[in-house]
């Protein structure tokens, strides 16, 4: 499944190809297994194990450092699904066909892209819910918190709540334009930063509990009758030149969520087939081992290549490779032909067991029978 991730591909085992085989069988594997029986094997976990799997696997990506700074972002990934449930269809954009969709909430971190955790709404859970849970599992793998940017539609109350109680932890999110919040940002008192551009904070009631909240608001224009307003709500207040970093440099790399989307979404966060929430648990966080491998794999890389979305990558070196294996003595030998010779892979790959020891890293991999693994470029 993970090598499956990997290929940015769904209907590997209905192809029955010797190039697909060879992935699973220098994994150990002596046959192809079947759809069922990989339904059968994910239906056999929980969702409980599958939030285990993505906070060990956060952990230890965080100690590589491939969480940089402490600037996250939180948004919901609307994932189309062929389910024959029966379920109200949507639309993803107004023109658009209405089609049946799988909710998801995905966290990353907002330097370097990479996702730490991800959640799946349900009809029984509401997006408060979902992002709830989401902040759980983050308080595990970042305890050092950071500054979290949501969207408008997590603009709840028991969220902010959340993020008040969590130490170390604070959000920044857009507030819906409501008459209300217009009439108050209207009153405020605004330190023009340059031409056309103000900012005042204050603290709001928000929500029927009339919870306060820190409220940044920012005024775009330089005529009275035109101006535009927007706040935005946060948990912590700020300095303006605090607040002014938050909206104008911080927030804006909020877009790095929608550039994994569109750049990691093929390695199995891009369609759903079964709703059954732990199956899909068990898949989508497995597909997290396969993007992180991928990540490790495209750091290597020389340019244009490790900025190639990650289904360009799999058709053009993974799908592209032929290769052949054999044993001597305790290591399989992974022989590959015709590597572009601009990859520079030789010199990350080749001996690479000697290489293993030197990091002080056992070359002995356990579910190869203790095998190490080594590769040869002709």
């Amino acid at each position: 499944m993970v090598n499956e991730a990997s290929l940015c591909v769904g209907g590997i085992r209905r192809k029955r190809s010797l190039c697909h085989q060879g992935f699973e069988i220098l994994n150990g594997l002596f046959c192809l297994p079947t759809d069922k029986s990989i339904h059968e094997l994910l239906d056999l976990h929980t969702i409980s194990e599958a939030k285990d799997l993505q906070i060990a696997l956060g952990k230890l990506r965080k100690n590589r450092g491939d969480y940089n700074g402490k600037l996250f972002a939180i948004d919901p990934h609307r994932i189309n699904t062929y389910s024959k449930r029966i379920m109200p269809a949507k639309k993803s954009k107004p023109k658009s066909r209405s089609k049946k969709n799988l909710q998801t909430f995905f966290c990353i971190n907002a330097i370097t892209g990479q996702p730490v955790a991800f959640t799946i709404g349900s009809s029984g859970k509401t997006i408060s819910g979902a992002a709830l849970e989401l902040v759980d599992m983050m308080k595990e793998i970042v305890p050092q918190g950071g500054l979290f940017m949501a969207d408008t539609e997590h603009a709840a109350v028991d969220i902010f709540k959340k993020f008040k109680e969590t130490e170390n932890y604070e959000v920044l999110m857009p507030m819906s334009n409501t008459e209300k919040l217009i009439k108050y940002m209207k009153g405020l008192k605004y330190e023009r930063q340059w031409a056309g551009y103000s900012l005042s904070s204050d603290t709001y009631p928000f929500g029927r509990k009339d919870m306060l909240i820190n409220l940044i608001s920012q005024r775009i224009g330089e005529i009275k009758s035109k101006y535009e307003y927007k706040g935005f709500g946060s948990t912590s207040l700020h300095s303006g030149n605090k607040q002014m970093k938050m909206l104008t440099e911080d927030y804006p790399k909020r877009w790095t969520i929608e550039e994994f989307f569109n750049f990691e979404a093929a390695m199995g966060w891009d369609k759903a087939s079964t709703m059954n929430l732990n199956i899909r648990y068990g898949k989508m966080s497995l597909a997290l081992i396969a993007q992180a491998a991928t990540y490790q794999f495209r750091k290597k890389l020389p340019k244009p290549y490790k900025n190639w979305t990650a289904k360009h990558l799999a058709d053009t070196i993974f799908h592209g490779i032929d290769g052949d294996l054999k044993i001597k003595k305790d290591t399989i030998i992974v022989t590959l032909y015709n590597i572009p010779e601009k990859l520079k892979l030789k010199k990350h790959y080749e001996n690479l067991p000697d290489k293993l020891v030197k990091e002080g890293i056992n070359p002995r991999i356990p579910w190869l029978y203790n095998f190490k693994i080594d590769f040869r470029f002709k």
